[in-house]
């Protein structure tokens, strides 16, 4: 597997190319899966729901939304940074901009757990594309620890 070596002296440990390619195509999935779900807030259902049947009511739910904007619109926002973010580190080689990218993961498993327990316990309702998110930023967090133990040995 190729290793890649960061433009950053500081960084003695090499990140697998893999591990930085599956961090950016798991947060473009991401992307479409929350650009898709704000799509449903703004347009209504478009697709259904293909498993658990709740998508419409938690997408219409108040907990769809805060200060009228969709939580999608922000879980969008957050595996778009993320994706561009992988992207740049590809195009700079530089280990800060794949830390700063890595350190975000916990806030969108954060963010997705508190989520799931809406949708088990307050809503009563499961959605599907929902549940596909929290599947990737659990991945995301997954690889950004094994990347942050090697991007751990800078600490700059």
């Amino acid at each position: 597997m190729e290793i890649l070596r960061t433009q950053s002296s500081k960084l003695s440990t090499p990140i697998h190319k893999g591990s930085v390619w599956a961090f950016v195509v798991i947060s473009f999935l991401g992307f479409l899966d929350a650009t898709f779900l704000t799509a449903e807030h703004y347009l209504g259902p478009l697709l259904g729901c293909p498993i658990f049947g709740g998508c419409d009511k938690v997408l219409i739910s108040p907990y769809s939304a805060v200060g009228g904007i969709p939580v999608a619109l922000f879980g969008a926002v957050y595996y778009l940074t993320i994706f561009i973010l992988g992207i740049a580190y590809f195009d700079t080689g530089r280990a800060r901009v794949l830390k700063l990218a890595v350190s975000l993961t916990p806030l969108g498993l954060i963010a997705s757990l508190w989520f799931l327990y809406l949708q088990l316990f307050v809503i009563k309702a499961l959605c599907f594309y929902c549940l596909l998110s929290l599947v990737t930023s659990t991945l995301l967090f997954i690889l950004g620890l094994l990347m942050r133990s090697r991007l751990g040995a800078d600490r700059a």
